[in-house]
């Protein structure tokens, strides 16, 4: 899987999404020659992995926010990110050989991927065999959390949703787990009515925040209230 990538994108793109699959990010320009060359053979290389490699390819005159970050000095730079984190990284044209290596480094374990299986199974006992064998696995701690609200023990799985770094997936399932202690059937009454408590009130903020959380980005009231909210509080 190939992914262009932005600044603007590249929190959700690369930093979230390495939490669940490694990402490769080819740092590019379109004048470098080296760059070029050495494109395509990434490409290649992390096409035979069938999607357990995403490379994220970013053009650093077009995203310089993004260069800044790795601190690149020169061009072709290429980084591995798992876990939010950098784990591997190169510089400059590398023959084939050398990059099938360094992807091959990425891949998932047979651990790793017994694991994976266990998640898509996605029944209780599966998920805890799961955590057994990684405890802070990302994917197996939301898929618990989410079982765990769904049966009514929203504290377990606030609980076990401490385990691993805040992802937008952990912050919708913790919003879920602390508003199914009092559920909100209407969330523009709800929302209104707290509009007056926020400044003061902790947990009528938590509240608000974590309807909002709820109701996800792609709600168009979504923004509207937390204006309103940015405008109470400030």
């Amino acid at each position: 899987m190939v992914i262009d990538v932005t600044d603007a994108t590249f929190q959700a793109e690369v930093i979230e999404r390495s939490h669940t699959t490694p990402v490769v990010v080819d740092l590019w320009a379109e004048w470098c020659g080296p760059c070029k060359s050495l494109g395509p053979i990434i490409e290649k290389v992390v096409a035979a992995t069938n999607g357990q490699v995403v490379l994220a390819k970013v053009d650093v005159d077009a995203n310089p926010q993004v260069a800044a970050a790795f601190r690149v000095q020169s061009i072709p730079a290429v980084y591995a990110l798992a876990n939010g984190q950098v784990v591997d990284g190169f510089m400059g044209a590398q023959p084939e050989q050398a990059v099938s290596e360094f992807i091959a480094r990425l891949l998932p374990s047979e651990e790793s991927q017994t694991v994976r299986k266990l998640i898509e199974a996605g029944d209780e006992e599966s998920l805890k065999v799961a955590l057994s064998i990684e405890p802070g696995n990302h994917d197996a701690v939301v898929a618990m959390a989410q079982l765990l609200v769904k049966t009514d023990r929203a504290d377990e799985a606030l609980q076990i949703l401490a385990r691993v770094p805040e992802t937008d997936e952990v912050r919708r399932v913790a919003a879920a787990a602390r508003l199914a202690a009092d559920p909100v059937d209407d969330f523009d009454a709800q929302l209104t009515a707290l509009l007056d408590q926020v400044k003061g009130d902790d947990a009528a903020r938590q509240k608000f925040l974590d309807i909002l959380e709820t109701m996800g980005p792609d709600d168009p009231r979504t923004p509207r209230y937390r204006k309103q909210l940015t405008a109470r509080l400030f």
